[in-house]
């Protein structure tokens, strides 16, 4: 009973706000977020503990200013999602532009696939939802919702492009068939990870646990790895997405270490990005929740 209700619930919510016009959806998800925020203190929390860790020398001011435009850009991100079913090729362009098309492009004709490595900015589900709009359709790795039927929903909605989901548990076999076959596949790799699924690279200056999969995976397969990351322009009133040349890989004899110095480069990218935007990321989560073995605790909550 409890997963209908649930399932009811996501159906309904994502039906109420596809009805309104954009504007509206995003306004309301704007509203909602907030609420969530407000009414859920370990989110509070861990924001502003991540933002003490990656910015010592700001104000609490500043922080709280920071988060709350993030705030604002993950209701809105709630809001384009229930607008996924309106988007199309015809019309893609009023609401996601992109640039630097060519280094995708350039990676995409070597012919050994590629690999798109992004992180949670803005609202990240329309980068490859636009992607795949604009002519090249993509598989996508992603966590599953416990739920079934809520998880189900969700796809179909991630799906209506033409991309293709990838069970994160399951997705080793998977990603190298689409890479066997030249495609592409979207990697979110800005959250922690368990201590036997990752490694421990620099962010912010502080060792940080990071899934080693991206860096095992184009070293086995020689895929190119672009980093492509969704920004809100506010001059332009539209999302960007920009795809950056392909992260040049470092190979010696010694695969380990290649696989550390290989994150570490993906890892540094993303704090560049984040750095440059630091209100479209999300701060709500416990990037720095896995510690190295003998390590304190970086959040007390």
């Amino acid at each position: 009973m409890r997963e209908w209700i649930e399932y009811a619930g996501a159906w309904l919510g994502l039906k109420l706000l596809g009805w309104l016009p954009r504007s509206a959806a995003r306004l309301v998800g704007a509203s909602f977020a907030w609420m969530a925020y407000r009414l859920r203190t370990p989110l509070r929390r861990a924001a502003l503990a991540n933002l003490e860790i990656a910015f010592p020398e700001w104000s609490g001011k500043r922080r709280e200013e920071v988060i709350g435009r993030m705030i604002q850009q993950v209701g809105w991100l709630a809001g384009e999602f229930s607008q996924l079913p309106k988007y199309s090729r015809e019309n893609i362009e009023q609401i996601v532009v992109i640039d630097g098309f060519e280094n995708f492009d350039a990676a995409k004709r070597l012919g050994k696939g590629v690999l798109f490595l992004t992180g949670h900015m803005s609202a990240w589900e329309l980068s490859s939802f636009a992607h795949a709009l604009y002519g090249y359709p993509l598989h996508f790795l992603v966590r599953p919702v416990a739920n079934r039927r809520v998880d189900a929903l969700i796809n179909g909605y991630r799906c209506l492009s033409g991309n293709r989901p990838i069970d994160k548990n399951k997705s080793a076999r998977a990603i190298l068939k689409v890479l066997g076959e030249a495609g592409t596949v979207g990697i979110l790799m800005d959250h922690n990870t368990s201590l036997d699924e990752g490694v421990f690279v620099n962010f912010f200056g502080a060792p940080a646990s990071t899934s080693s999969g991206l860096a095992r995976l184009a070293l086995r397969t020689d895929a190119a790895v672009v980093p492509g990351f969704l920004i809100w322009d506010t001059a332009r009133r539209k999302y960007r997405l920009r795809f950056e040349k392909a992260v040049e890989l470092a190979r010696t004899d010694d695969e380990e270490a290649d696989v550390i110095e290989n994150t570490q480069r993906f890892t540094q990218v993303i704090e560049e990005h984040v750095r440059q935007y630091p209100d479209q990321w999300l701060w709500v989560h416990k990037r720095w929740k896995t510690r190295p073995p003998g390590d304190p605790p970086m959040y007390s909550f």
